[in-house]
């Protein structure tokens, strides 16, 4: 399988920053190509493994139609030469994503909002696997056991970013999180003296709670916390909200998407301008990707920043 380099973590200025005595850096988890980019790359890690060793010929797999899961999904198939087939919510639309996803040769099958509340069934994958032998089910976000033990990956190359930086340690790691799969990873293997901060992109209830609950039962590391940073829904934009992500990208030249790293900035610039930070302290933000999904919104957030 396909090796990548290390991804950067590059340290941002911003006045906000210094004049706190608060130091911050990104990981650019985002500068990775389509089939592997931000997070995606490490939660499909376990499927590529299975499809290596010969028990598919292919992913099936779940979400929007602006999805970076099933971008990734259908980049990696297209890559490395494997069927793939996407089950999307809702009725049919052409975004950019689903373009990009016909294009990759990605099946689609829109089931609507009804049937899509179904995925959670236990025969939800029969048919479907009936129809499609040989395709391995993931299901949706890639949330799974496996995943989020391949998502610990993150914080081997956060360590190997701070070597880089000479920077001795961190005090606090923030990443947006959907379903809690990656967080579950990073959680794992993050220093104990690190303090994890999780930024909901749904609000809370909404299933991440569980999941960690779930993915984290074996583990007993208490170094971590969640934030509500969903702006009171997933896909909830405003004014606000555009306008720093906005002012992050002419001030850094780092582009954020607005469901997930967006609001996570969002989240940490109110935490910096509130003085809930330590001074002294050095910051990781995870730059999870997904910059695809922003296209179809860049009218309105540009509306939004010219105000």
């Amino acid at each position: 399988m396909t090796s990548l380099p290390p991804a950067a973590l590059q340290e941002v200025q911003l006045p906000a920053l210094v004049a706190r005595d608060l130091r911050l850096a990104v990981l650019r988890l985002d500068q990775r190509p389509a089939a592997h980019n931000g997070n995606k790359g490490y939660k499909l890690r376990p499927w590529r493994e299975r499809l290596a060793r010969g028990e598919g010929r292919g992913l099936i797999s779940l979400g929007g139609a602006h999805s970076n899961h099933l971008h990734a999904v259908a980049a990696l198939g297209r890559a490395e030469g494997f069927a793939t087939v996407g089950l999307l919510r809702g009725e049919p639309c052409l975004t950019p994503t689903v373009q990009d996803l016909q294009a990759k040769g990605m099946i689609l099958h829109w089931l609507g909002y009804g049937g899509y509340r179904r995925r959670h069934d236990s025969d939800f994958w029969q048919p479907w696997q009936a129809r499609y032998p040989g395709l391995l089910p993931i299901p949706e976000g890639g949330c799974d056991e496996q995943a989020a033990a391949a998502c610990a990956a993150i914080v081997t190359e956060l360590r190997q970013g701070l070597a880089a930086l000479d920077w001795p340690d961190c005090q606090q790691v923030w990443l947006a999180t959907g379903t809690g799969t990656t967080l579950a990873g990073v959680i794992r293997a993050a220093d104990p003296a690190w303090q994890v901060v999780g930024g909901l992109a749904v609000p809370p209830g909404h299933g991440v709670e569980a999941n960690l609950d779930r993915l984290l039962a074996q583990h007993t590391a208490t170094n971590w916390r969640l934030l509500d940073a969903s702006r009171g829904g997933f896909g909830r934009l405003d004014a606000e909200l555009a306008r720093a992500m906005a002012d992050f990208q002419a001030q850094t030249g780092i582009a954020l998407e607005p469901l997930y790293t967006g609001k996570l900035w969002l989240a940490l610039r109110q935490a910096i301008e509130n003085d809930a930070l330590a001074p002294g302290s050095r910051l990781v933000l995870i730059h999870s990707g997904g910059l695809q999904g922003r296209r179809a919104l860049e009218p309105q957030l540009a509306k939004w920043v010219a105000g």
